[in-house]
């Protein structure tokens, strides 16, 4: 078992950064003027993301963050091909200075080109107080501890902070171990020395069993690593990766673990996000997710790839902005680390494209629609990244589970009868007599005496303690949680 580990990824330098976006903007520069482009228009994800980035500076410099996806109309998505532009204030372009207006549209290398769509986005500029208990329900209360069984929904606690369990999951480092995935933020608490994690709640707050310890986590990932290519101008580039991944213990029942999601029902397999698929494979598509603080929630994607800049200059990436149903609330504080589905109506069974790690309920909303009110939204990180990154797998059914339940049995048994059958033969076996030792030519061309030495001391300690009548009690094990 690999111990907890940070994951870094390695540094690209600032040189090969800067190399990239020159020849991008040399490309830029040899484009040709006029009322429409002249090239193609953008189709992928990859294509609106290579835009941006040409125009990072520019775009920085007038929004608040940007995103890639679908123009807006009278708060409906279209199919035109758009990179979103965040502001805090959207007026009428004449109380604005020429050097304010952004374009229409806006071209990338090759002369490939797409629309720009400026949304209002209202944003705090201190936290504000939101409820940590607003829904009660009857799946709600069974997250919360009242269920037989835990899995994908179900409420999981570090020793201050409560989350939610995403799904369960198997290692590819080791088939045998299976655990849970969550958000780092929820499993991690570096004020205490055990990374634990309890179902429902701590022993230090109230009732619960410890289900495992994180051992692995990751929190930022450079663009690069991330999408595979350079996402931002800017070198201190990041994406959002918030994961841990946390095994079950060993004195953990996994009969009381399901795979299934609570009011959703089985689900298929993980959706892996292709940059160069069309825009409308994931931009559009209606999601669910249950979480431990308001149960079953519908939404939609309404964007890939936000991008947003703190004021210390650094830029950050989250990889969905999903908004609720009819201008409802897609997930409340305590739902982080829940798994978003997609239930488009060609599947068979809702497939998982990403987990929660924040909304904005309390730091700013979207404003979609003149005359409505503003719509809180949600960030999510992509599951496939994610599990390839901690080097997961998604396990999607119960009889899966199963098989690994045995398959540990299995292995913990054999480990357990070769123990056994060391000691035994420690047991049995008798020091050789005097002068009877092997033959073992030395460098120095002459034979010593070298029996089992370890055996041998094995057996002079046992003698040891037959004659003093002392108990191995005398000397316990050194038992670190």
């Amino acid at each position: 078992m690999r111990p907890s580990i940070l994951f870094r990824p390695p540094d690209d330098t600032a040189r090969e950064r800067a190399s990239f976006f020159t020849e991008v903007q040399r490309q830029l520069d040899s484009e040709e003027g006029g009322a429409l482009p002249a090239g193609r228009q953008a189709t992928t994800i990859l294509d609106l993301m290579v835009i941006r980035a040409s125009h990072s500076k520019i775009l920085r410099r007038y929004s608040l963050g940007t995103a890639v996806g679908f123009r807006m109309r009278k708060g409906a998505l279209t199919d035109v091909p758009a990179i979103l532009v965040f502001v805090s204030r959207k007026v009428n372009r004449r109380w604005l200075l020429d050097c304010q207006v952004l374009p229409t549209k806006l071209v990338g290398p090759g002369g490939i080109w797409c629309d720009v769509d400026v949304v209002e986005f209202s944003y705090y500029t201190s936290h504000a107080s939101t409820s940590r208990e607003q829904v009660y329900t009857e799946l709600v209360e069974g997250l919360r501890g009242s269920d037989p069984q835990i899995g994908p929904g179900s409420q999981v606690s570090s020793q201050e902070t409560y989350g939610t369990l995403g799904m369960i999951v198997r290692s590819r480092i080791d088939s045998h171990q299976v655990g849970f995935l969550t958000n780092r933020h929820v499993a991690v608490d570096l004020d205490h020395a055990s990374q634990k994690m309890f179902h429902p709640l701590p022993p230090n707050l109230g009732p619960g069993v410890c289900l495992g310890a994180v051992e692995r986590t990751t929190s930022f990932v450079k663009d690069k690593l991330w999408y595979g290519i350079f996402a931002s101008r800017s070198p201190e580039t990041f994406v959002r990766a918030d994961g841990a991944f946390v095994p079950f213990a060993d004195s953990f029942d996994l009969s009381k673990v399901t795979t299934s999601v609570k009011g959703v029902g089985d689900m298929g397999e993980v959706i892996h996000v292709d940059l160069q698929a069309p825009i409308g494979t994931i931009i559009g598509k209606p999601v669910v997710k249950v979480g431990r603080s308001s149960g079953l929630t519908k939404g939609m994607i309404l964007a890939y790839a936000l991008e947003y800049n703190d004021d210390k200059g650094i830029c950050y990436f989250t990889d969905f902005l999903v908004i609720g149903e009819d201008g409802q609330t897609f997930d409340l504080e305590g739902d982080s680390g829940s798994l978003i589905l997609i239930v488009d109506d060609g599947l068979e069974k809702p497939r998982p494209i990403g987990i929660i790690w924040g909304g904005t309920e309390n730091r700013g909303r979207l404003k979609l629609k003149d005359g409505l009110g503003l719509c809180s939204w949600t960030s999510a990180v992509d599951l496939g990244r994610l599990l390839n990154l901690l080097e997961l797998d998604l396990v999607t059914r119960d009889e899966e589970l199963q098989a690994c339940f045995n398959n540990l049995t299995t292995r913990d048994a054999e480990a357990m009868e070769e123990k056994e059958c060391i000691s035994n033969a420690a047991s049995v076996e008798e020091a050789p007599p005097k002068g009877c030792t092997s033959p073992i030519t030395s460098t120095t061309g002459q034979s010593r005496d070298i029996a089992n030495v370890e055996h041998q001391l094995m057996q002079d300690s046992h003698a040891f303690f037959e004659q003093t009548n002392l108990s191995r009690n005398l000397f316990p094990e050194n038992i670190s949680g």
